[in-house]
Parts: structure tokens; C-alpha cells; sequence
């Protein structure tokens, strides 16, 4: 790429860790999507872009863009991010005054069909929670239970995968709330109910490795921290066994704490603020969930459906 666009997107990165306070893995996919965008130019117009050549660009460059992703099969959700990550480029680029790309606000964003959260009935995801820590050597018996402790966090206290495992040994003590740093490295303070309390109670007991006040909660079997891939081989194990759907996924625990609140009458504003949404509009999608849950309630009971 042109060497001064290249300083930019250092300088845009190192703004998006360090004042926006982005994650590093939400940082390298911005990181990414540019780049494809750069390279994709860069065969399109002959020659690597530089900061005068994004300002010139036409609309019907980006949409080149865009259909060249699609021909080789990326769909509309991940067209939609590349697309926002390179926007948010540009805006920093006309910010700090190196030029507006103004192609990019005028190409449409693809649309993205609505979809609703799948959440697992009560029973289901409480199953997921409950191993059977008798099955197995000493070894397995500590995987068993770390592995039902981790599941246990996201259904009974609505967490990301990514937020449990982000868990410090120090993170869980004797209070009845943890302190959760969710996106964007915002705390937020959740309820331990006393069932997912017992649960890491036990992992901790039965863990063989030694674990300092600053590492992590959840270790993997060499004691190192545990990867979220572990943790989703584990989920994919329980629902084959309990006879559930590919659908049955750790972040659908997630769904199912909002929606079961939801149900026993939990109020919208206190669920966005367990789950960590930013904004309630990304929570009332729950309240899809529940209508269409009372429907087919209705459908299925009533005499005159």
C-alpha cells in the first residue's frame, strides 16, 4: 500500500485500542477488512491507492468491491462489516483532515435478513449445567466440572463466552455479583446466583493447577488459559447427548438467560443492562422472542386457533 496510507491505518488502529477502547480481536478484524478493501483497489485501479486516490473514489468502485466479495461466496452480514470497518476509516481519515471517501456512505449497505435468537427451553439449558462429575478419571473429573461452570456462567448470568473466560481467580470471591468486562471493556456488575457459585466452587476445588489472584479463572488442561474452541466442543458433546440442535450453541444460553427473564416478567431495562447492550434497541429483539413463544402457546391451546 502507499506509504502514507499505511501511517494512517497504523495511527487509526492505534486510536481504536487505545481511545476507543476496542478489543484486540475487534481491532485486527478492522485491521483486516481495510486491507481487503486496499487490495482490492489496488488491482482495480492498477496501482496502490494512495489518500488522493481514496478521496476520488466512485461509488461504483465500492460496489466493485462489493460484488467481488460476493463471488466468492461472503454473505451479506460479513459484506455489512467490511463495509462499516472501512467507513469508520474514512470518517478518522476526514477527521484528522487527510480527505473524505465519500463513496463509501454513498453505496447502500447489503441487506441482512432478520433473524431472531434461538433460546433453549428452561429444562434444556438448565442440563447443560448439571455434569456428572463421577464419570471419568481424577483428570477428567476437573474438565467436567470447569467445563459446567463456564456453561453455568453464561445461562445464569447471561455472559458472553468471551466475558467468562476474561474472568480473573480474583474476579470471584465472597460477594454475590461478579464484576463483568464486557465490548468495549465496560464493566458492568452481575448477580452470582448461589447454583453457578457452587459450580465454580467445585471446578476450583477439583482444579489441579495453582491459580494466583490475576490469572485466569478457567485453565485449560496444560493450565494455561482456556480457549472459547474448548469450551464450544464441550456444548456441541452435551446437546448430541441431550438430543438438541446445532442451534444448541454457548452464545444461545446467552439468548436463553434473556428470554427466561423476559418470560417471568424481568423488565427490559434491567435485562440490557445484565446482558451489556449499549443500547435497548439490541435488547427488544427478546420481546420478538416472547410474542412469537406466546403465539404458538395460543396457537397450539386455544379451541377457536
Amino acid at each position: 500500500m502507499a506509504p502514507k496510507v499505511a501511517v494512517e491505518i497504523a495511527a487509526w488502529l492505534k486510536y481504536l485500542g487505545a481511545e476507543r477502547r476496542m478489543s484486540p480481536k475487534t481491532v485486527e478484524a478492522y485491521r483486516r477488512d481495510v486491507l481487503q478493501f486496499l487490495s482490492f483497489l489496488a488491482g482495480h485501479l492498477g496501482g496502490a491507492p494512495s489518500l488522493h486516490a481514496l478521496a476520488a473514489l466512485k461509488p461504483a468502485d465500492v460496489r466493485a468491491f462489493m460484488a467481488a466479495r460476493r463471488s466468492k461466496n461472503i454473505g451479506s452480514r460479513s459484506l455489512m462489516r467490511v463495509l462499516a470497518g472501512n467507513r469508520a476509516f474514512g470518517r478518522y481519515l476526514e477527521k484528522n483532515g487527510k480527505g473524505k471517501v465519500g463513496a463509501l456512505s454513498a453505496v447502500r449497505a447489503p441487506k441482512i435478513a432478520k433473524t431472531l435468537p434461538r433460546p433453549l427451553a428452561v429444562a434444556s439449558a438448565v442440563g447443560f449445567a448439571n455434569p456428572d462429575l463421577a464419570a471419568g478419571d481424577g483428570r477428567d473429573v476437573w474438565i467436567h466440572a470447569r467445563d459446567a461452570a463456564v456453561l453455568a456462567l453464561l445461562y445464569g448470568c447471561g455472559l458472553r463466552i468471551s466475558e467468562a473466560l476474561g474472568l480473573t481467580r480474583a474476579d470471584f470471591g465472597a460477594s454475590d455479583a461478579l464484576t463483568v468486562t464486557g465490548k468495549g471493556r465496560k464493566q458492568r456488575m452481575v448477580p452470582l446466583i448461589p447454583a453457578v457459585a457452587n459450580l465454580i466452587l467445585s471446578y476450583i476445588a477439583l482444579c489441579p493447577f495453582d491459580m494466583p489472584e490475576q490469572g485466569p479463572l478457567f485453565v485449560g488442561a496444560k493450565g494455561g488459559p482456556l480457549s472459547a474452541r474448548v469450551i464450544q466442543l464441550a456444548m456441541a458433546r452435551t446437546r448430541g447427548a441431550l438430543g438438541l440442535p446445532e442451534t444448541a450453541t454457548p452464545h444461545a444460553l446467552r439468548h436463553s438467560f434473556a428470554t427466561h427473564l423476559l418470560a417471568r416478567g424481568g423488565d427490559l431495562r434491567s435485562i440490557q443492562e445484565l446482558l451489556g447492550h449499549a443500547s435497548l434497541s439490541t435488547t427488544q429483539i427478546y420481546t420478538e422472542v416472547d410474542a412469537e413463544r406466546l403465539i404458538a402457546a395460543y396457537r397450539s391451546a386455544h379451541p377457536r386457533a
